[in-house]
């Protein structure tokens, strides 16, 4: 990512006259402005005049968020003059703190339906003139996220008041934070920050910290969702308002988000607020690894006629089994739940249904299989015992259906209950969306009273590869 400018900087005074522009147009897009606010009263009124008139008529909303200040903040915002009506005021009961307050600002411009939403600073920190180049890329559909970056031209955030020892701090812990995300930001610590609703519904937002380093968080989670990051230059201004930031353990803070980002990216350790892509991009990898489910599959199947043999693939995900059999001539139908993986895998099917598994009779099918696949979707089923049952129907006689199940008394899990923890997560044998759990003995169980005969039976290792990514070559 490299930054660009689409337009000339304003100058260093954020209240000077902006240079003439085109008419802001929100083009049919649901815009928001979320002024985030605490202990503002004297600048929050001067912060809302400086929006420009376009920019009003334009956006769906403006809403202040108050975060429990000591002042008059509240009682400010409310009796601003509101000609186009379009100004909301929250106050939050409790102080929520700075990344407390954005979650709840970004959860209300995705309970709302907005398309894109630039959070302002309500003690005018940040130029609201530059409102119309911060929203631009996003009603453009050209970023996910839009930060207005001080550090693009470093000499003028000094010219603008940056005070020499946040001057070099910025620097040092944008150095840091680049090098252990792997992203290319001129600047980490800007608060002039807008962001596509598309972007925002991907991430666990409610993972972040509440704290400052919020907003590191969530340009790592930008990282992770492969998100189109759009920097341009905006004017430094440091006046009288009160800086309510901890230096020391914010940068601490940052550091150390850095590090575990660095190491999730690894695997070495999994953090849910980073765990952002699709299920079937997590899965996308399994056949890469020999001793994986996937791969034992795959090799079991090349031991049967595959060319024009008709497989039913029951929750194929990443679609890494068909894609591979489909090499051998199978015919391949599937069936998932998720709009993600049939847009991604749909092409490799002969016929490919979005549907609920739960109800699989409701499809009428109208044939049998050859071979059915069922991996590791039965623990996510609601009956997996009258699901079995009725898909005898589906398969010809002498057909193969093909089940894998995560083994619930693995070691790791043995010890960690050995502890007292049982924890969940977003993938793994321990899958928090998995409504039951098995061992090989209580799988055997289940298959055989719902009348199926064992025909093999196979066991697999820890997918190194898989939970550490830094071992594939």
């Amino acid at each position: 990512m490299e930054p660009t400018s689409p337009v000339t900087p304003s100058p260093s005074d954020p209240a000077a006259p902006a240079p003439r522009r085109e008419p802001f147009r929100a083009n049919g897009k649901r815009l928001g402005v979320f002024v985030i606010s605490y202990n503002a009263e004297r600048l929050i009124t001067d912060t809302l005049n400086r929006i420009p008139d376009d920019v009003w008529r334009e956006v769906e909303v403006v809403y202040v968020v108050d975060d429990c200040s000591l002042d008059e903040t509240t009682r400010q915002a409310l009796s601003y003059p509101d000609p186009y009506r379009k100004l909301l005021v929250f106050r939050n009961r409790t102080n929520r703190r700075y990344g407390g307050n954005q979650k709840f600002g970004y959860q209300y411009a995705l309970d709302r339906g907005l398309d894109a939403v630039v959070m302002l600073h309500g003690d005018g920190q940040y130029a609201p003139e530059l409102l119309p180049d911060m929203f631009r890329p996003l009603i453009e559909d050209d970023a996910d996220v839009v930060i207005g970056s001080r550090m693009i031209n470093r000499r003028d955030a000094l010219k603008g008041g940056m005070p020499k020892y946040k001057f070099v701090a910025n620097i040092f812990l944008t150095w840091v934070e680049n090098l252990l995300s792997g992203l290319s930001m001129s600047e980490f610590h800007s608060g002039y920050r807008g962001y596509h609703t598309r972007f925002l519904r991907r991430i666990p937002l409610w993972e972040n910290s509440n704290e400052w380093h919020f907003d590191t968080h969530i340009l790592f989670q930008a990282k992770q969702a492969n998100a189109k990051i759009h920097e341009f230059p905006i004017p430094t201004h440091y006046g009288d308002e009160v800086c309510h930031v901890n230096g020391i353990a914010y940068g601490l803070n940052c550091i150390f988000s850095a590090l575990l980002f660095r190491l999730h990216r690894w695997g070495l350790v999994r953090l849910n607020r980073y765990d952002i892509a699709p299920k079937t991009l997590k899965d996308a990898r399994k056949l890469d690894d020999p001793y994986s489910s996937h791969s034992i599959i795959y090799r079991h199947l090349q031991q049967r006629p595959l060319d024009q043999a008709k497989v039913l693939d029951l929750g194929f995900g990443c679609a890494g089994i068909a894609a591979a059999i489909h090499t051998h001539g199978a015919i391949l139908d599937g069936i998932d739940h998720d709009p993600h993986a049939i847009q991604e895998s749909g092409p490799l099917f002969r016929r490919v249904f979005q549907h609920d598994l739960n109800q699989i009779d409701d499809l009428r099918l109208g044939e049998q299989y050859d071979i059915i696949l069922a991996a590791d979707i039965l623990q996510f089923l609601v009956d997996p015992a009258d699901f079995l049952s009725r898909l005898k129907k589906y398969l010809v006689k002498g057909g193969l259906l093909v089940v894998t199940l995560p083994n619930v008394v693995n070691l790791q899990t043995r010890w960690q209950v050995l502890f007292g923890r049982f924890p969940l997560h977003h993938r793994g044998i321990l899958e928090e969306q998995a409504l039951h759990f098995y061992t090989l003995e209580t799988m055997r169980r289940l298959l055989a009273r719902t009348g199926w005969q064992i025909e093999a039976t196979d066991v697999t290792s820890v997918p190194l590869t898989l939970v550490f990514p830094f071992l594939r070559r």
